[in-house]
């Protein structure tokens, strides 16, 4: 904050020595290939604005490169001019290393990411295969109970059939004339 604020000073300072209107300065803005609104512009130069919070990199400094062309420091810059083109190179600089950070922190958040989705792909199939084999473990289980239940069944016709015939033996036997007589016991 100290230093955008110091930064917004002197470039108030600067407009005033080069007389420059607000299309001025955005007239250099365009040359240099930054776009900033009018009343973006107005409030920076506004009484009272080095008070005011401005993000560097999309508001001061197009107006900075604008009015001090930063990156050339001449012998002709009063100090206070030098002082504040070192200044805005240094927290050139500084954006520049943390953008710098800040991809390679994404890479590696990226990389992290992937290996965890490879991880969860393969956690994925071993699942699959797992529910694969236990499905082939029922077919094979109602397969065999299907074969049981066919045993069973036939057993249970086997049983009746032969409970039928017993029945029928058992009803022979008694019904037998031999047996009223006394032959049969």
């Amino acid at each position: 904050m100290t230093n955008n604020r110091e930064l917004i000073i002197q470039l108030k300072k600067v407009r005033e020595e080069k007389h420059l209107s607000f299309n001025d300065i955005l007239d250099l803005m365009e040359l240099n290939g930054d776009y900033l609104s009018k009343s973006t512009l107005s409030r920076v130069f506004a009484e009272g604005s080095e008070d005011v919070s401005f993000r560097y990199d999309e508001t001061i400094r197009p107006i900075a490169n604008a009015l001090l062309d930063i990156d050339n420091i001449e012998a002709d810059d009063n100090d206070d001019v030098q002082a504040l083109k070192r200044l805005v190179q240094q927290n050139e600089k500084l954006i520049a290393g943390l953008q710098q950070q800040i991809t390679s922190l994404q890479l590696s958040k990226d990389e992290d990411l992937i290996r965890e989705y490879e991880k969860m792909e393969r956690e994925r199939e071993s699942w699959s295969r797992s529910i694969e084999f236990l499905k082939d473990q029922i077919t094979k289980k109602d397969e065999r109970i299907d074969k049981l239940l066919n045993a069973v069944q036939v057993k249970d016709e086997i049983i009746n059939s032969l409970h039928d015939q017993l029945q029928e033996l058992h009803d022979l036997i008694l019904s037998c004339p031999a047996r009223k007589i006394g032959e049969c016991k």
